[in-house]
């Protein structure tokens, strides 16, 4: 009797021990109603606060006794994008979270690290948005994480004390920690599958090039981003330190007084400094993320996440030799329509602001108005574009934003490791971002609509829990990436459809949508179109990889 009290007591109060110290996370119930084990706000680097604030994150120290896992720790001081509102947050931020069904060691399940999008300056890892149960049904440990974002996590001096991408790092010692220690919540620590959306995906493919990530995963994927986009990468970062401070009312020409006076600004101030620091470029020209990851100068006695081009890195072949799967949605540039329409007047009568940042830096004027006007052609047929354009915008704003950066990476992608390609396609209930901005005109899935059919939400589920079909759906897609996650497959089993790996000649992909569909040479006219523009201004492209 005594013993049984003691497991139940566990399964209550489930502990768990691992490198650093011992965990008491909670017990909560999947979709079917058996419990699985959640360990939230698990500390994984010290408080990142005085001298180490802006700088790469040092581990946790270990802990005497048992420490709660069962609130999410705190978020990264942000500016909300969806609530148009500060959260004020916390500094202290580096937490993580792990759900699984099984605390056996030997039971070597498959992991699921994901690492959350929002421009690299909101967003959490918190179940609210992120919950585990869809993946949780397939058998899968899924891990979220936070990470600093914006200046806190991207600031860059190009000095040993701040030379940039504290942010990848955090996200690099997360991942480091989950090597180490994921093996007593029953996971397999040689079996661990990245993923992430948008700046997520873009992380995920930094990772994937990043000398201090290898090792730390055997997969990925990479949903609607990509390290080679310019909105991912940085440009002048040191330029738009010292404009952050002129902003926050402190001028100086001295990186030393700079430094000390950005570590005295509290953190919730340091929100919102990409949109208060843009040049008159930069409010015209794409999208408001300019706190990113940086090319690092090389530091002696310090480890570096990025020193090279990712282009050149690619190129040269010094990417992860892992299995990847990586696609987009349809529409993904419906949430710009909007913005797009504002600045009619603006692109009409200059197109040439049409053009993404890192061509416009590179060509003469000649060529940055050719290439403005090409796009006029190509998408809305040389004539100005009026309010009722809607569909064009979208599929204008996709592609220079999303799907060509993303098709150029795997084109460009050399490893022996098998690739799938994806467009999803779904237009449900379930397709909340779009939804919302109300844009039912417009064909196709817009930008995170995939999530809600990936995680639970209290705002999905509620969709989800009385449509048997969607239901199906949200499991056959969380079906797929658990396959994938776990042999490297999304479709190892016979007796369904056959996903086959994308390659040069065949440029196959999975249609997701109501009539899923394997088919090829996925927005071939478009990505010509981009190829060419990239080839003309003298940069890598897709028909590099084909020679």
């Amino acid at each position: 009797m005594k013993l049984k009290n003691v497991e139940n007591k566990q399964r209550k109060n489930p502990v768990v021990t691992v490198k650093q110290g011992k965990l008491k996370g909670a017990v909560k119930k999947c979709l079917d109603g058996s419990p699985y084990y959640s360990f939230k706000g698990i500390r994984y680097g010290q408080p990142p606060v005085g001298e180490l604030k802006f700088k790469a994150p040092l581990p946790v120290k270990p802990w005497e006794g048992i420490r709660d896992a069962i609130e999410h720790g705190p978020v990264c001081p942000q500016y909300n994008l969806d609530f148009i509102d500060f959260v004020e947050g916390s500094d202290d931020c580096l937490s993580l979270n792990v759900y699984t069904k099984s605390l056996q060691p030997s039971s070597k399940i498959p992991v699921m690290v994901y690492i959350h999008g929002g421009a690299f300056l909101t967003g959490s890892g918190n179940a609210e948005t992120f919950g585990p149960e869809y993946f949780l049904q397939h058998d899968i440990i899924v891990v979220t994480m936070n990470y600093r974002l914006e200046a806190l996590g991207f600031l860059c001096l190009d000095t040993p004390e701040v030379p940039g991408n504290a942010g990848m790092k955090d996200q690099v010692l997360a991942l480091r920690w989950v090597k180490e220690n994921i093996t007593m919540f029953g996971g397999d620590s040689d079996n661990i599958t990245i993923f992430g959306e948008s700046g997520g995906a873009a992380s995920v493919t930094f990772h994937m090039l990043s000398p201090m990530s290898q090792g730390l995963f055997n997969k990925s994927i990479a949903q609607s981003g990509s390290c080679l986009s310019c909105w991912a990468i940085a440009h002048k970062p040191v330029e738009r330190a010292f404009r952050s401070a002129k902003a926050l009312g402190m001028i100086t020409k001295d990186v030393n007084e700079l430094l000390e006076y950005l570590r005295s600004v509290p953190a919730h101030e340091l929100t919102r400094l990409a949109f208060k620091t843009r040049t008159q470029d930069e409010k015209l020209r794409g999208l408001t993320m300019y706190c990113t990851p940086t090319i690092e100068k090389k530091f002696e006695g310090q480890e570096q996440f990025l020193t090279e081009d990712p282009i050149d890195l690619l190129l040269a072949g010094k990417v992860s030799n892992v299995p990847l799967l990586i696609g987009h949605n349809s529409a993904e540039g419906i949430f710009m329509v909007n913005d797009h329409i504002k600045r009619l007047e603006i692109f009409n009568k200059d197109p040439s602001y049409m053009v993404p940042r890192d061509l416009a830096i590179t060509v003469s004027k000649e060529k940055l108005d050719e290439f403005g006007q090409r796009i006029k052609q190509f998408y809305f047929g040389g004539k100005d574009v009026t309010k009722d354009d809607t569909q064009a915008i979208a599929d204008f704003q996709t592609d220079l934003n999303f799907m060509y950066q993303i098709h150029r990476f795997l084109h460009l992608f050399q490893s022996t490791a098998p690739v799938f390609l994806y467009n999803f396609d779904y237009e449900t209930d379930l397709n909340v971002v779009k939804n919302v901005i109300g844009l039912d005109n417009v064909k196709g899935a817009c930008h995170a609509d995939d999530l809600f059919y990936l995680f639970h939400s209290k705002k999905s589920w509620k969709i989800v829990e009385d449509n048997d079909r969607l239901k199906k759906i949200v499991y056959q897609i969380t079906k797929f990436w658990a396959d994938f996650a776990k042999t490297g497959n999304p479709t190892p089993t016979k007796g369904g459809i056959e996903w086959r790996p994308y390659t040069s000649a065949t440029k196959e992909y999975l249609l997701l949508s109501q009539d899923m569909k394997l088919s090829n040479n996925l927005n071939k006219e478009r990505v010509e179109f981009w190829d060419k523009m990239y080839a003309d201004a003298g940069k890598p492209c897709i028909a590099v990889s084909s020679l």
